[in-house]
């Protein structure tokens, strides 16, 4: 089941992180985990392109590592980059000594081959303990979403997600997609769709 939209008592209950932004002039903040990966982060590249808008991409340290060229590109076409830990953890399963480090090594591999200190960090499937947030909380700010596309996942069908995120897509909203293995067939299927539906709407897109 993909539960496309956070209820807002589960935002309440974590304040300190970033659920959604304030929709200042009308702006959606797009956002792409898990990359980069050759296929995919490069498809999405060249579809804002043609559309001059600009997203967020969490990167998972560890595809830095192995196509630091793509990462790069995604930075020269002047797109924010956060840090999605170095190999994907999930903070619920790992101790708070075995995320942070991970966390850390991610850093380094942002700093190595993209020479940049990221500010922003989203947790991969949006789970981490409290101790682990108030580490990371020291240097980054802890990103969330308002809209979950559900992209990745193989019980929905290509129009359903793309319907689904456009009900929940407003001003403010924080949308996640993702460019990896699993989205390589759907998001050409819907991303294009999605950005032209937030031009019609008159949604701009903007960097978090």
């Amino acid at each position: 089941m993909v539960f496309h939209s956070v209820p807002k008592p589960i935002q309440l209950i974590f304040p300190k992180r970033k659920w959604e932004g304030d929709g200042k002039d009308d702006q959606v903040y797009l956002t792409f985990d898990d990359g980069p990966v050759p296929g995919v982060t490069d498809f999405v590249l060249e579809e804002l392109s043609k559309r001059d808008q600009k997203a967020t991409f969490f990167m998972v340290g560890d595809n830095v590592r192995k196509h630091s060229s793509l990462a790069k590109e995604v930075l020269s076409e002047g797109h924010g980059i956060g840090n999605h830990t170095y190999s994907h953890l999930n903070g619920y399963k790992t101790s708070y000594e075995t995320y942070y480090k991970d966390f850390l090594v991610g850093e380094n591999i942002f700093q190595d081959n993209l020479g940049i200190k990221t500010s922003l960090f989203r947790p991969p499937y949006g789970l981490l303990k409290h101790s682990q947030a108030e580490q990371v909380r020291e240097t980054h700010q802890i990103i969330m979403w308002s809209v979950l596309s559900g992209d990745y996942s193989t019980a929905l069908d290509s129009s359903q997600v793309l319907v689904e995120t456009q009900k929940r897509t407003k001003a403010g909203s924080i949308v996640v997609f993702h460019d990896q293995e699993k989205t390589t067939q759907v998001l050409p299927e819907i991303l294009p769709s999605f950005l032209d539906f937030l031009i019609d709407r008159g949604l701009k897109t903007a960097l978090l």
